[in-house]
């Protein structure tokens, strides 16, 4: 079984897919003349003014409902986002792919900002009410703009499988193998505590995890990043080394063969993308449950959760890792070399801390993975015996599944799942894209006329306005 899923997945991940996410990040970089860096600035000073606002945009004009915040939409995408990928994924891409997998992991992220940015915004537009928040997506947006309801359920299928199902379980995996190899503690009974914590937050909705992950996810990211920054600061002299390695291996200038070089590309994207999530589709769900009052703000915060997670933490683990030298050493492989790598660097306390981060890291994707399945659940069927029965198998059956599964099987399932997932995505924001390109000039002109907070009024597109349920 593990075979065939091994050899569908080299099929689905050839250099097609991994050609289409790299054009469309240059597509889109081009026609968003660059906006994940030309608007860097305004990506920080939104984030900025919603955590020091204590809210959103647009609480002033309406105190009597609930809104989930610019921050909080934020935390809980970063808290998908940075998790196992960025401790087990780099380390298993630079086992299996060499160092040079850092510099494709770089590249992905770079242009996958734009497409963060693009179907983030697409998210914030076609987003819809429901009760004190709003729901929104991939597969609503595929089915309002694109008018593809078959799509789009296939889409919301893909989704709660890959996230709710198949990533819980590599999270749940890493993180009882991290406390057996730190504690020794037996991935049954870590099993069954992190499947209780698990469904007492699930079960609350998204205000709980928006809560819960606005806390761990700034405390997790901060604390990891300042103690790579003193491991870094304990081996400048080595920095120069490790740079050089990473690009002579990323080139194939190391070996001089081609197939490597292949390898290397391969894993290198594929890590990123598992960690940066930028082309999937998932981070438009919490994107669109945010509060503002223009579609692109919410866009740009989401494209800065990309860099946030790839080039500062992901870089963490890969300077950790490389000036250990330990991913010389094959049997060492996932979160076992990252622990290796930071024991060599501190000391016994290494794998202890590697164990803690990992249960926050892993944790708050777990939370915020399930919410991405219960958007779409939401999305296919408002019946609320099928969105409990999935809090119970999301929250419940699949952190025991990974819990007690091998590393192979559940990397291998959700490498396939997130396959057929970003190629379903791809093919709606390329089409879908010119709209947020629209809104991107409405919002960079309203900004010229000194106008601080943009606004959107669906009226503006008067082509789709049909389509567009908020944005009066």
């Amino acid at each position: 079984m593990n075979g065939l899923i091994t050899q569908i997945n080299d099929a689905l991940w050839s250099y097609v897919l991994i050609a289409a996410l790299v054009a469309c990040g240059l597509w889109f970089t081009w026609k968003t003349k660059g906006v994940q860096f030309r608007m860097l600035g305004e990506m920080i000073r939104l984030l900025t003014d919603t955590v020091s606002s204590g809210g959103n945009d647009l609480d002033n004009q309406n105190k009597s409902r609930k809104h989930i915040s610019s921050f909080q939409a934020f935390a809980v995408s970063v808290a998908t986002r940075v998790g196992t990928g960025n401790l087990a994924g780099v380390a298993t891409a630079i086992a299996i792919g060499g160092p040079g997998a850092v510099f494709w992991m770089w590249i992905i992220a770079l242009l996958g900002a734009a497409t963060a940015f693009v179907e983030s915004t697409l998210g914030q537009l076609f987003k819809q009410r429901h009760k004190d928040s709003f729901i929104g997506g991939s597969a609503y947006y595929i089915q309002k703009g694109l008018h593809r309801r078959w799509m789009a359920y296939l889409f919301a299928v893909l989704l709660t499988i890959t996230f709710g199902l198949s990533y819980n379980s590599i999270q749940s995996n890493t993180i009882c193998g991290a406390m057996q190899h730190a504690f020794g503690w037996s991935p049954l009974l870590v099993g069954t505590v992190l499947t209780a914590l698990t469904l007492v937050i699930v079960f609350g909705g998204i205000h709980r995890i928006a809560n819960v992950s606005s806390v761990l996810v700034p405390v997790m990211a901060i604390g990891y990043f300042l103690l790579a920054l003193v491991i870094i600061a304990m081996n400048i002299e080595l920095v120069p080394h490790v740079l050089n390695v990473i690009l002579s291996d990323a080139f194939g200038l190391k070996e001089g063969v081609g197939g490597a070089l292949g390898v290397t590309i391969m894993h290198g994207v594929k890590r990123g993308l598992f960690s940066n999530e930028a082309g999937e589709g998932s981070a438009p769900n919490v994107a669109a449950t945010a509060t503002v009052s223009h579609p692109v703000k919410q866009g740009l915060i989401q494209a800065l959760g990309v860099f946030t997670d790839t080039l500062l933490v992901c870089s963490c683990t890969a300077f950790i890792i490389l000036i250990s030298g330990l991913y010389q050493i094959p049997e060492l492989n996932g979160i076992a070399l990252t622990q290796a790598a930071l024991g060599a660097e501190i000391g016994r306390f290494g794998p202890v801390f590697i164990a803690l981060a990992i249960l926050l890291f892993a944790f708050s994707s777990i939370i915020g993975n399930y919410y991405y399945g219960e958007a779409n659940i939401r999305f296919m069927t408002s019946s609320t015996t099928v969105l409990t029965l999935y809090r119970l198998f999301s929250g419940g059956v699949v952190v025991m599944f990974g819990a007690l599964a091998s590393l192979e099987i559940v990397w291998n399932l959700g490498d396939l799942c997130m396959a057929l997932l970003t190629a379903c995505n791809l093919i709606a924001i390329v089409t879908l894209g010119k709209y947020v390109f629209r809104l991107l000039d409405d919002y960079t002109s309203q900004k010229r006329k000194g106008i601080k907070e943009p606004t959107f009024h669906r009226w503006q597109l008067s082509e789709i306005e049909q389509d567009i349920d908020c944005w009066e």
